[in-house]
């Protein structure tokens, strides 16, 4: 009998979406058209938050401020944030159908799961309407969890740990250590850790690596090895229990956590 009752995954960079890409064009083009120049480094540095929540850390930069500042009149407020969040989300949502391919070995780790009769959940910086067009497409590929609570499903989203609440009622499991986060940025580990769950965080396939299969495939082992080590370093200090590369590794980790807690023969 497995230690385990659930996995939650995060979305793009995890299970979808090799290196979490989707909404870094949305970002870079939405404060383009308030007269605001970003990068897409820019974009990335908040990536795991809800939505809202990353545009208001972007234009809390204060380079982007005063950029804003520039452009506007005026210093970015809540209206800014409101402004900018209202031209992206459609934006994000035109885009994000275009990088819903699974994470090769996602498909293989979820088979896995569902053969221990293991609940499968998710969460996301994501809004609901995004998801919209995320869902189908994943389905049609064949990963279908059991649940989903989006950035805007709840008034607390990460780093908190109210959306992995929501997953232990839906899913109806406790305690919230029979239960494994996995995510690839630091707020979406940070949401695991606060909820009390066993955290794995991915180095290769997220946001922190920001590379497509093939860009990582071209790397030298050494230069595989250095990413690695840096992108676990940002994970841990979030609160990361363990880290791996991609969630094709996850079915070996609970194979060798299960292992690690079962009582020595004697």
């Amino acid at each position: 009998m497995s230690r385990f009752k659930a996995v939650v995954f995060d979305w793009a960079g995890t299970m979808i979406d090799f290196g979490s890409f989707a909404p870094m064009g949305a970002f870079v083009e939405t404060f383009a058209r308030f007269g605001v120049a970003t990068s897409i480094a820019d974009a990335r540095k908040p990536m795991g938050l809800p939505k809202r929540t990353h545009i208001a850390a972007m234009l809390a930069e204060p380079h982007i401020a005063a950029g804003w500042a520039r452009a506007q009149g005026s210093p970015p407020d809540e209206a800014a944030i409101d402004a900018v969040y209202d031209v992206f989300v459609p934006l994000n949502e035109a885009v994000v159908k275009d990088y819903c391919g699974l994470v090769p070995g996602a498909l293989e780790a979820f088979r896995y799961l569902r053969g221990k009769g293991l609940k499968i959940g998710s969460t996301t910086g994501y809004t609901r309407s995004i998801m919209a067009h995320v869902l189908p497409l994943a389905a049609a590929q064949g990963y279908e969890p059991d649940n989903l609570v989006c950035a805007d499903d709840l008034p607390l989203g990460r780093p908190t740990p109210i959306g992995m609440y929501k997953c232990f009622l839906d899913l109806m499991v406790f305690p919230a250590a029979a239960v494994i986060k996995v995510d690839d940025t630091a707020p979406g580990i940070a949401e695991g850790v606060a909820a009390g769950c066993v955290t794995v965080g991915l180095t290769l396939s997220g946001n922190e690596a920001g590379l497509t299969p093939q860009e990582l495939a071209g790397l030298s082992p050494a230069a595989r090895q250095a990413l690695h080590e840096r992108v676990a370093a940002t994970l841990v200090a979030a609160g990361a229990d363990h880290v791996i590369g991609t969630v094709a590794e996850l079915p070996a980790l609970i194979e060798q956590l299960e292992a690690q807690s079962r009582p020595a023969p004697g």
